[in-house]
């Protein structure tokens, strides 16, 4: 087992997904409801990203050959994505979009938010897709794409323990905190996103 691209895989989709970023909101969009429907709503959401990131992890390389596209191009386009997440996190660009996202959502249905805006994009949006097709990308074979969604599935395990400690974690960590760490996690991302690019450009045969 490479213990490196499990560790490498499990902080870029922690990253990605940011569970603790995540917490916040979750808590904005069940306000006033009570714990039974909180979780049924995250039970949902988080079953719902799962199975959508796990169909991209297995047919995305396949769907990027029949358009066309090479892994090493998706690997460089993927990172330039993930880069501008990072500075999104970096600037907190990236909690005011969630934030957005979350108030049209209260505002066109306030009863159920579980598959938008919390499933879609929320978890599995665009850079967690990328994400996932990439991880699957760097491993080929039957045994990478079990490793990318045992990570992945770990991951979205994670993000449904915080949504059900979401008060508790709110209290503790504070707005500060929760800033302190999206920021930390914004300078790990914006490396991983330029390894990805450099990993891109080696397949191209443009970098040693």
């Amino acid at each position: 087992m490479d213990t490196a691209f499990l560790i490498t895989a499990f902080v870029t989709l922690f990253v990605i997904i940011d569970p603790i970023g995540m917490t916040p909101l979750f808590v904005a969009l069940t306000q006033g409801m009570s714990t039974q429907k909180r979780r049924a709503i995250a039970v949902r959401a988080c079953v719902t990203s799962a199975l959508l990131l796990v169909m991209f992890a297995a047919l995305g390389e396949a769907v990027l050959g029949f358009i066309g596209i090479s892994m090493p191009a998706f690997r460089i386009a993927g990172g330039l994505l993930l880069f501008l997440t990072a500075l999104e996190m970096l600037f907190e660009k990236r909690t005011k979009r969630r934030a957005d996202q979350a108030e049209e959502a209260e505002e066109d249905d306030g009863d159920d938010p579980s598959i938008f805006p919390i499933a879609i994009p929320l978890i599995a949006g665009p850079g967690s897709i990328a994400t996932v097709i990439l991880l699957a990308g760097q491993k080929p074979g039957a045994e990478g794409l079990a490793l990318v969604i045992g990570v992945m599935l770990s991951v979205v395990l994670l993000v449904f323990v915080m949504f059900l400690m979401s008060g508790l974690l709110e209290r503790a960590l504070g707005r500060v905190g929760t800033n302190v760490v999206t920021r930390l996690l914004g300078m790990l991302l914006a490396a991983l996103a330029v390894q990805f690019v450099l990993d891109g450009l080696r397949g191209f045969g443009l970098a040693g």
